[in-house]
């Protein structure tokens, strides 16, 4: 394995440890939410879908094939763009209440950056099957 895999191994296991720590506090009716736990909100669970696409991610880092590569990309730059989603959405004020944003929030938001960033870097050799012709021989 190199170190690229190994990244996104560890991203993959802070996020999922992140999406159960608290991600804000409303202080109102006193309410603690993390990603699996939003009682008293309809906020839904946004944290099964990080599970989902981070459990694809991690497989598909270990996949050797092209295919699997521009699919982690595609599945990784979701799974952030779903992580900027929920921290606009449960970070945000609403009728004039504002959460405190704890460090749950901020965790999943980074390391979905970091699956995003070794989604991109993969340690992968594309063989050769043909060589390139660059057109100054004769016919």
């Amino acid at each position: 394995m190199n170190k690229s895999q190994w990244i996104a191994l560890v991203a993959g296991f802070t996020l999922v440890i992140a999406c159960f720590m608290p991600w804000v506090i409303i202080e109102n009716p006193e309410l603690t939410l993390s990603g699996v736990d939003t009682a008293g909100t309809r906020f839904g669970k946004p944290a099964y879908i990080h599970f989902f696409l981070t459990a694809i991610i991690i497989v598909f880092t270990f996949v050797p094939k092209l295919w699997a590569k521009r699919t982690n990309i595609f599945l990784a730059a979701l799974n952030l763009a779903w992580a900027i989603k929920n921290f606009i959405v449960l970070g945000g004020c609403e009728a004039g209440e504002c959460p405190v944003k704890q460090t749950g929030l901020y965790l999943v938001l980074f390391a979905s950056m970091v699956l995003l960033i070794t989604a991109m870097l993969p340690n992968m050799k594309i063989p050769v099957s043909e060589t390139v012709d660059d057109g100054d021989e004769e016919l």
